[in-house]
């Protein structure tokens, strides 16, 4: 199981066994270099833990836990989970504050303890087997002791089509689950029970006295949670895309650090995608020491490595950059910051202002919507200009929402998939249903705040933090996030929805601050590109059979997902210019690659002349800091 995550953590390997319990570790060596070996136990060697992350509150942790009487035996920061436990028991993981997947066996009582951070930075993934509980940092180390659960499982990738992810707590087998942000999981005598032990408060709660009053709070909390994530017995840089947050966090780095700050940005030939003029320009502003890497649209190679070690079908195009710009900064520096998080706290994504125009046009009166979506819709041409327009104001206002941040739903793009499949897909529960009581029932009573809160509980970890977790660890680097400081993202939600969006503009508050901290203002009041490639010229300028064409296949094809008219379909409109249907035809891509080169090379296929939910078992073959869980 180790050795399937060596990438995860090069620098060192820890086994403990005893009795029913196996705990294994791969570590990356951030703080406490000679003595932070794991698995770490406490004083009579009756608790023991592995851990990935960083807890950067462990200095004042420490001597408090000393006070009562604990001994360490190690600087590192793994050590006061032991010693929580010992004083707190499961309640320990609310006095952390990082970043962390971990694990804690308590012999005496034959329990095993698992909790994954508030906003789930660091993955951690786990199945029952018989009798026993596997866990691990990735699916191949469950896959590694138990072959038998690879078993696709058809409803994950009903949500990987919906929304280019599986959201939790499920994954793309059907007897593997992920641990969700903010929630522990407890197993004793055979049975496993999962609770969740944090959430965001109330939305919209906190009105500042004043604009100065607000920023001056605002720049203490990002200050403080950028100065404790400097931490590390390691070189430490920082991923500068050029968009308002990571820049913010530039800027606080050169705050508190006696030497240049170390950056890594990438940029593209296509000028309309680069934003590298930009993240040069906050560079100069702070005196980095700053590095770029021009990204060609030779990516085939790429692909195939990315495909080949994700476990689950991944639709974000930006891994690519985000692979390569990790790759880059790995060669000067160990642990670098991040500016995740900021635009589901403070309101930075367009669609959010384009939601809130939405809710107010009413298209269809009287229920007409229903019928508009089953009768009329079916029959537009793909082509047709406005058809995707026009069904999602066909749906219940936040419903709206969810279409919009869809990428291939099977109920509004009927033409792409197999009659086999769709016929099976209606009979499913909507990948939507898990998504409504975030909009429904959550802690926020306004439409903006709505969903930011669904955004931050599925998007954030389902795909920002697991592109950032799975690229940067493939490169072993690790990346802190100071915006998912839990204190500064409680405050972030509190305060009222007027201070994240007014006057038109999106993460107000926030692009107050980086004037204040003196960021240009060309890279602040533009508009918002993401750190996404430029797909839309390169699937035409270099169509690339090797790639593209494989959607054509016969071996793809028989899969059963797909039908092969509507696949030809957006091949055409894509390559003759009638739509940029570029995102649509690398989630289907990165699908079949998925197929190819993780699944057909690490297990064996049963074929399916048509789609079957039966038809996808797999027999697998044999073949952090941060401390990489494996089992126990």
């Amino acid at each position: 199981m180790c050795q399937t995550i060596v990438h995860r953590g090069p620098d060192d390997e820890g086994i403990y066994v005893h009795g029913r319990a196996g705990l294994g570790m791969r570590r990356l060596s951030i703080i406490d270099l000679s003595t932070g070996h794991q698995p770490i136990h406490n004083e009579d060697g009756n608790l023991w833990v592995v851990f990935n992350g960083e807890i950067y509150n462990f200095p004042e942790l420490r001597p408090e836990l000393e006070a009562r009487g604990h001994r360490f035996y190690t600087n590192s920061d793994t050590e006061v989970i032991v010693h929580l436990y010992e004083e707190h028991g499961i309640a320990c993981v609310k006095k952390l504050r990082g970043m962390f997947a971990l694990a804690v066996w308590d012999q005496r009582r034959e329990t095993l303890l698992l909790a994954r951070d508030r906003f789930g930075e660091k993955p951690l993934y786990y199945a029952v087997d018989g009798a026993r509980l596997l866990f691990g940092s990735e699916i191949k180390t469950i896959l590694a002791a138990a072959p038998a659960l690879a078993e696709i499982a058809p409803r994950g990738l009903l949500s990987f089509f919906h929304f280019g992810y599986v959201p939790d707590p499920h994954t793309s087998f059907k007897n593997i689950k992920k641990l969700p942000p903010g929630h522990l999981l407890e197993f004793s005598d055979g049975h496993v029970r999962v609770r969740k032990y944090w959430d965001l408060p109330a939305y919209g709660t906190y009105e500042p006295p004043s604009e100065q009053e607000c920023l001056e709070e605002l720049e203490h909390r990002m200050a403080e949670a950028v100065r404790i994530r400097l931490l590390s017995d390691v070189p430490l840089g920082a991923l500068l895309s050029g968009g308002v947050d990571s820049s913010i966090v530039v800027a606080l780095m050169a705050r508190f650090s006696s030497r240049p700050v170390k950056t890594f940005s990438i940029g593209f030939p296509s000028r309309d995608f680069n934003e590298s003029e930009h993240a040069r320009a906050v560079a100069e502003k702070f005196g980095t020491e700053h590095h770029e890497l021009y990204v060609e649209p030779k990516i085939e190679e790429t692909v195939q490595h990315l495909t080949s070690s994700l476990e689950e079908p991944f639709g974000d195009s930006s891994a690519v950059p985000t692979y390569h710009v990790c790759r880059m900064a790995r060669q000067h520096v160990t642990v670098a910051l991040a500016g995740d998080g900021g635009d589901e706290l403070f309101a930075g994504y367009d669609r959010y202002f384009s939601y809130l125009r939405r809710r107010k046009i009413r298209l269809f009166p009287f229920g007409s919507g229903r019928w508009y979506r089953e009768r009329v819709h079916p029959i537009l041409p793909m082509h047709w200009r406005g058809r995707r327009f026009v069904y999602n104001l066909s749906l219940p206002c936040r419903q709206r929402y969810l279409d919009g941040i869809s990428m291939l739903p099977c109920r509004r793009e009927k033409n792409i998939y197999s009659k086999d499949f769709l016929a099976w897909a209606n009979r499913q529960p909507s990948p939507y249903d898990s998504f409504l009581p975030f909009l429904e029932h959550g802690p926020a009573t306004d439409p903006l705040s709505e969903v930011q809160y669904l955004d931050a509980k599925t998007y954030l970890a389902g795909d920002i933090l697991t592109k950032v977790d799975r690229m940067s660890m493939a490169n072993s680097l690790e990346v802190r996030a100071p915006f998912l400081d839990h204190p500064l993202a409680e405050w972030a939600a509190m305060l009222s929805p007027r201070w994240k969006l007014r006057f038109g503009e999106l993460k107000y508050v926030l692009k107050k601050l980086a004037e204040r901290l003196r960021i240009p203002k060309k890279v602040l009041y533009r508009p918002k590109r993401g750190f996404t490639m430029p797909l839309f010229h390169w699937f035409r300028e270099n169509p690339g059979p090797a790639l593209l064409d494989i959607l054509l296949e016969p071996r793809t094809l028989r899969r059963g997902y797909f039908a092969e008219s509507g696949v030809r379909q957006l091949l055409k409109e894509h390559r003759q210019g009638v739509r940029d249907r570029s995102s649509e035809l690398w989630q289907l891509l990165i699908l079949e690659l998925w197929h190819r080169n993780f699944l057909e090379t690490k297990t064996k296929q049963k074929p399916a002349a048509a789609f079957q939910p039966n038809a996808f078992v797999l027999e697998a073959g044999g073949g952090g800091k941060a401390s990489e869980l494996v089992r126990a």
